[in-house]
């Protein structure tokens, strides 16, 4: 079968799902069925965590998972072939007015979570920090070479991506290439086909400089997901409001200053951890949004509810990025 034939075909099974509903529930309870989420590859840990507890939690309901581009998601919703999606950016109001327009859906937006992008490195690689001006000079190939930042390594910098048209690319293009430009204009990047490829690219290679969300990063998930589910609920549901999240010691992971004249020009650089993300001292920071048209008697809205709730949110807390909706007091100890 032809690559678009079985896309085209999972398109047609998502779309059932989204659309698949119970009779009227009652306020405070919770939706049967099975439905589609269609979410950027970046937040596959924090997703699959989610529907795993949710499942857990409502025995009747089933989340199937489409992992995806970021831009792939938001066609997806717009065309009615999915309509639930996790992306990091908010609908515009023209959006909106085109959904309700042509697909009599109306669109519900919630900010889940802010999560950083993170640039990884080898453990052979003696580079441990960055300034935000030299990621965008790499990017627009004004650096090209690893002795340009430290060590005598003269061997070219291999930039490493997920997949065209994810949420982290068009983070880094907003962020360090001049409108209407690429990353693609100025350096040719190795791109992979989702997070866990390019980490498991820098896992290998000493030239590798790795761009990956931060939530692939934390160790708290993965130790969580050894717990049983019944115990990891359990934690979940504790209403304990400090955070000690972890990142994985299986890579380097670049700390980034931003001198700038809001922080009187501070050279100081940071890793990703939560404290440095709620603090706004990690440059490199977005918002992460699920948006549904689900209405309010489906499986969908029920998965919306619990994902923007406690639970869904400290499930969040656990992966090393900073929910958005819980006010945690951040403790965390940099070693």
């Amino acid at each position: 079968m032809k690559k678009s034939s079985i896309i085209c075909a999972l398109l047609t099974i998502a779309t059932a799902f989204g659309i698949s509903s119970c009779g009227e529930i009652k306020r405070g309870e919770y939706a049967s069925g099975t439905a589609a989420v269609f979410c950027d590859d970046g937040f596959k840990n924090i997703l699959d965590e989610e529907i795993q507890a949710f499942e857990f939690s409502y025995k009747d309901a089933t989340i199937v998972p489409f992992y995806m581009s970021e831009q792939a998601c938001i066609d997806s919703l717009m065309q009615d072939k999915c309509q639930s999606i996790i992306i990091t950016r908010d609908f515009t109001k023209e959006e909106r007015a085109h959904i309700k327009s042509q697909n009599k859906r109306i669109v519900r937006s919630n900010c889940i979570a802010v999560d950083a992008v993170a640039l990884i490195v080898n453990k052979d690689n003696p580079v441990s920090a960055l300034s935000v001006d030299e990621i965008g000079k790499i990017l627009r190939g004004e650096i090209t070479r690893w002795s340009q930042l430290a060590g005598n390594d003269t061997t070219a910098i291999k930039v490493v991506f997920d997949a065209e048209g994810s949420s982290t690319v068009s983070y880094m293009r907003e962020k360090f290439i001049p409108e209407g430009k690429k990353i693609t204009d100025f350096i040719k990047p190795y791109a992979q086909k989702n997070n866990a490829q390019v980490f498991d690219v820098v896992k290998k290679d000493p030239d590798a400089l790795g761009i990956i969300s931060v939530s692939w990063l934390g160790n708290d998930l993965s130790v969580a997901k050894q717990v049983p589910m019944e115990e990891r609920m359990e934690d979940y549901a504790n209403e304990n409001d400090s955070i000690n999240t972890e990142l994985t010691e299986e890579v380097n992971i670049i700390k980034v200053s931003n001198p700038n004249e809001d922080n009187d020009f501070s050279p100081v650089a940071y890793k990703p951890y939560q404290l440095y993300i709620n603090s706004g001292e990690y440059p490199l920071f977005r918002k992460v949004w699920m948006i549904s048209t689900a209405s309010n008697s489906t499986v969908l809205h029920s998965f919306y509810t619990f994902v923007t709730g406690f639970v869904g949110q400290k499930i969040i807390i656990k992966s090393g990025i900073m929910p958005y909706h819980v006010h945690s007091r951040v403790v965390q100890v940099v070693k």
